[in-house]
């Protein structure tokens, strides 16, 4: 079942499966997201935290040939995003079975010797050269950890801004994405099918429209003519 709450004009979450949400969308402008892709699973045996959510078969997996605990779903939706989208961002596309790109990003996470990847790769669809986005990976906690595989407001933003137009995230989280396309001045929809993430990026993505970034441009309003003074004429 799906639950679709408007935050705003432009502004729309959906609560539930992306499999069942995207094909009731209209093409996107832009798709900025970070999909599950069981980089844990490699580690040490670990198993992914998403993994268990998405039950397709390993036949139906673009991995097919990897780890059993890696997530399923993820590949097979990821691929569709080229028919959905006109500019595409996919964290960890590397992962996936993606035309060959110029444009791809870079996180370096500038911590070096912990458990994680030093750095993280996204996939897009843009005719840019490789970049490059320097940020810690240890101020992530000063921006408040709400999910497990949470990326830095300040690198979704710098997604975002390569990007024109409506963002769409079918793998919303804590909606980090949506939190920097609202500061950014853009429409947003996102997609999450954990209720808990869902309320936790609808409480964030509320916030920011209640506090719109200082130095986006915000549509110029009215101005009331100026009333002229009778005895002077001058207004």
């Amino acid at each position: 079942m799906i639950r679709t709450e408007h935050l705003s004009d432009s502004v729309t979450l959906h609560l539930g499966d992306c499999r069942d949400v995207l094909p009731t969308l209209a093409r996107a402008d832009a798709i900025v997201t970070d999909p599950p892709y069981g980089m844990n699973a490699a580690i040490g045996g670990i198993t992914a935290g998403k993994s268990s959510r998405w039950a397709l078969s390993s036949a139906q997996s673009a991995w097919a040939e990897k780890p059993q605990s890696w997530d399923a779903e993820a590949p097979p939706i990821v691929l569709e995003f080229p028919k959905m989208a006109d500019q595409i961002i996919v964290w960890g596309g590397q992962f996936f079975a993606m035309p060959p790109a110029r444009g791809w990003l870079v996180w370096n996470k500038i911590i070096r010797n912990f458990s994680s990847s030093v750095c993280e790769l996204a996939w897009t669809n843009l005719e840019k050269p490789v970049d490059c986005f320097d940020y810690s990976h240890g101020q992530l906690a000063s921006e408040g950890k709400f999910h497990p595989t949470q990326k830095p407001l300040p690198l979704m933003g710098w997604c975002v801004r390569k990007t024109t137009g409506a963002v769409l995230d079918p793998f919303m989280g804590s909606g980090t994405t949506g939190v920097a396309a609202v500061r950014a001045g853009r429409p947003f929809t996102g997609v999450e099918i954990v209720s808990e993430y869902f309320d936790v990026a609808r409480r964030r993505i509320s916030d920011a429209l209640r506090a719109p970034d200082l130095f986006v441009e915000q549509p110029a309003r009215a101005e009331k003519p100026a009333e002229l003074d009778l005895t002077t004429g001058r207004p």
